[in-house]
């Protein structure tokens, strides 16, 4: 097994990496269908393909979904809980075996610092860690209905479930589905997106090797409209987990309505970090930075808007500006502080709300262009920018930028601040930097999110469930919630007197 030096001198001698599979990953092996269409994968440090992939079509959905309805139905359901705990675990420890494939892998598919790729890669081996703790202790309740009455509740595998991965955080949001989905006992479908397709192909490989049965997970490569489409909409698929935008997320939505499938929704975000006069403003300053431009702002949980009290705002924005001025851009392989974008289409979308708020007489405390990597000339790569002084109902407070742009908005006091904080169509997360803890607590009461950061953005880990409110979507992954969502509760009551 190679190193990831070994791995960076394989990439720079070749292009390309060896281990890189090609195919489906269907009923426990690479499958390559007859058609044989590939598409391009794009190192976005470079702007440049570095390796093809299939291009699957209905057809290879429909395969991969009735081995996964076979394997349901035949092994997986009725296995011991203890048995799947043991090669879920067992997966834990090869993902961390195979961590520098995965994380060179994954920053070269994503574009992202290959110091965060590792920690991602991290984090999935943890979560299939945590879901190995869990398989066998998904209890039901009883319930006291008298002497003469037993009754109980059971919970139960929902069947076959459909993931849709998409290309900011390829192998986390894969191990955030696949693990609890596979303790509870179901099967998997899985679609990553068609930018960052390998992670999830070598994450199905290592289940395979941890004994993981045939037809338990698969994954079916290729564009959304010719595999994705195809797979939320197939009538064998009893659930789905869609991670994206909330104009594909209502396509899916109408697409499981026709068989009635259960859906899990996290969409976009337009979070806000509340910073108000009492914080600790160093922890902030790094909280902030943090926020906005890990993987280059392209996180639906981005702290992209900052909401600050106006009595620190010109001296915190000062300091803020310093440090986005000293961040290191670069390509992902050489661990700089922010890397490129996904796409030249995204680094257009990013360029495109920037330039129009120029337009409208913006106040750009900092960046504002693209760029490329100083060293190469080449890449998608977008300035850490800092828009000032944007009104509540600008776009830029608004909509979902998904890059290294951060919003600024000036509140009066707290009370202020909270009311900024909630003028905004998504609710995923927000952040709140102070030191009364007790106004701390209010506000994350009062903050209409599903998740809520005191003095930590980004806190928590797989124990805490995630998920968003209004148009961010619904459902909750993470934690013992997001094993709730792969099951259906079956009630029992009974006469026996």
């Amino acid at each position: 097994m190679l190193t990831a030096n070994e791995l960076l001198e394989e990439y720079a001698e070749t292009g390309t990496l060896a281990a890189l599979p090609l195919g489906h990953f269907i009923d426990g092996a690479f499958t390559r269908p007859a058609h044989n269409r590939t598409l391009e994968s794009f190192d976005p440090g470079r702007g440049e393909a570095f390796a093809r992939f299939t291009a699957g079509t209905a057809e290879d959905v429909d395969q991969a979904v009735r081995s996964a309805q076979k394997a349901f139905e035949t092994v997986w359901r009725d296995m011991a809980p203890v048995e799947r705990a043991r090669i879920l675990q067992k997966a834990s420890q090869l993902i961390l075996e195979n961590l520098d494939l995965l994380a060179v892998t994954e920053t070269l598919d994503s574009g992202k610092p290959l110091q965060e790729a590792m920690g991602d890669v991290r984090g999935a081996a943890r979560t299939f860690e945590y879901y190995a703790g869990a398989c066998d202790k998904l209890q039901g309740d009883s319930f006291p209905l008298g002497p003469n009455y037993i009754g109980y509740a059971i919970h139960e595998p929902v069947g076959v479930t459909a993931h849709i991965i998409p290309w900011n955080f390829p192998i986390s949001t894969a191990a955030r589905g696949f693990a609890p989905a596979l303790a509870a006992g179901c099967t998997v479908v899985a679609k990553p997106a068609e930018q960052t397709p390998f992670t999830a192909l070598l994450l199905a490989k290592i289940l395979s090797e941890a004994g993981l049965p045939d037809g338990v997970c698969n994954v079916v490569t290729g564009t959304g409209a010719e595999t994705g489409a195809p797979l939320t909409s197939h009538p064998q698929v009893d659930h789905i987990t869609f991670t994206g935008s909330v104009q594909t997320g209502r396509t899916v939505m109408k697409a499981a309505a026709e068989d009635i499938t259960r859906v899990v929704l996290e969409l976009g975000g337009k979070s806000p970090v509340v910073v108000l006069a009492d914080c600790d403003k160093e922890q902030a300053l790094d909280g902030v930075i943090g926020a906005i431009y890990e993987n280059a702002g392209q996180i639906c949980s981005a702290g992209s808007r900052l909401v600050i009290e106006k009595s620190i705002h010109e001296e915190f924005l000062a300091e803020l500006v310093v440090r986005v001025k000293a961040l290191r851009l670069g390509h992902g392989l050489k661990q700089p502080d922010v890397g490129p974008v996904n796409s030249a289409e995204h680094l257009a979308k990013i360029a495109g709300f920037v330039d129009r708020a120029k337009a409208r007489g913006a106040k750009v405390a900092v960046g504002g262009s693209i760029t490329q990597d100083p060293a190469t000339g080449k890449g998608w790569f977008f300035e850490p920018t800092i828009v000032d002084a944007v009104a509540a109902d600008d776009e830029l407070a608004q909509e979902e930028i998904f890059g290294p742009v951060l919003t600024v908005q000036v509140a009066e006091d707290a009370d202020h601040a909270l009311e900024l904080a909630n003028d905004c169509q998504y609710g995923l997360v927000a952040g709140i930097y102070t030191s009364d803890f007790a106004k701390a607590h209010r506000l994350a009461r009062k903050i209409d999110a599903g998740q809520i950061y005191i003095n930590e953005y980004f806190a928590g880990g797989i124990e805490v469930p995630f998920g968003g409110n209004k148009k961010s979507g619904f459902g909750r992954e993470k934690g013992l919630e997001g094993l709730k969502s792969y099951c259906k509760t079956k009630s029992i009551a009974a006469r026996i007197g």
